[in-house]
């Protein structure tokens, strides 16, 4: 098992993702508040990248440099080499609650973006069909959202993600709302699409089992200010079912990161 209390950043010229010495401080009328210190790590391409930490520590703030919707204070971020300054439609983001358009069909909402570039009627009819198979959206292709559950919202959500044809897909928490049974089908669902159309991705979370489920590697962010206070490779086998989460492997990284974030918050 792979376990740094102090991870050195990674430096492989591989790296789709740079994060460098990031801080951010927010300012109000009533004060400053330093949510994110020096945070410095790289993300290979089509690796999926777990990051965890208690809620508050300021997961969702560097995902939001990520996306480009905030700036750091001092540090950069590169993606592909290019600084990240402003959204932009090489990294597209799932939020935990759902951002359906409820006029919108289904198929509507999952070709949103390749109607948006004009592309080819027939190939974006035959894109929106191949991932609707994917996760058992096509007998509801012409269904309104006010028709849907909030797993199935979520799909939605989902693959149109995917089908925006970003480099890297930014997750804050989108299973975060559903019941325990939809909670592991989507991420089942998941690990599927993310091995049928591979995509860089980093996905915030508070639940450890959940993180290890899904991640090649996790992130463990420290109490406010946050910097990355430990970090996992799983190296666990893919394609993954729900059974791997009780094997003793599995079993042991829970109870071990379990126990640092409990240090770590003490």
């Amino acid at each position: 098992m792979e376990t740094s209390r102090a991870p050195a950043p990674t430096t492989s010229t591989e790296a789709h993702i740079s994060i460098k010495s990031v801080s951010v401080w927010f300012r109000s009328a009533t004060g400053t508040t330093h949510v994110l210190h020096d945070v410095t790590f790289d993300i290979a391409r089509n690796e999926l990248l777990c990051i965890i930490g208690r809620s508050g520590c300021g997961k969702t703030t560097l995902l939001n440099v990520l996306a480009g919707f905030v700036r750091p204070t001092s540090g950069s971020v590169t993606v592909s080499g290019r600084e990240v300054t402003r959204p932009g439609p090489d990294r597209a983001v799932v939020f935990q609650n759902d951002a359906v358009f409820p006029w919108m069909t289904v198929e509507q909402n999952i070709g949103f973006s390749l109607a948006a570039r004009g592309a080819d009627k027939s190939e974006t009819e035959k894109i929106v069909s191949r991932y609707m198979e994917l996760v058992n959206l096509s007998e509801f292709r012409k269904a309104w959202p006010r028709q849907l559950s909030g797993g199935m919202k979520k799909r939605v959500d989902l693959v149109r993600g995917y089908v925006a044809d970003p480099e890297v897909l930014l997750l804050d928490e989108p299973f975060g709302g559903l019941d325990v049974l939809t909670k592991e089908l989507l991420q089942q669902e998941l690990l599927k699409l993310s091995l049928v159309s591979p995509r860089t991705g980093v996905f915030v979370t508070h639940d450890i089992e959940e993180a290890l489920f899904l991640a090649d590697r996790v992130i463990l962010m420290s109490p406010r200010p946050a910097t990355v206070a430990a970090m996992w490779e799983p190296n666990l086998p893919k394609p993954r079912d729900t059974s791997i989460k009780l094997t003793s492997r599995f079993v042991e990284l829970r109870a071990e990161i379990t126990d640092v974030l409990q240090q770590e918050t003490s």
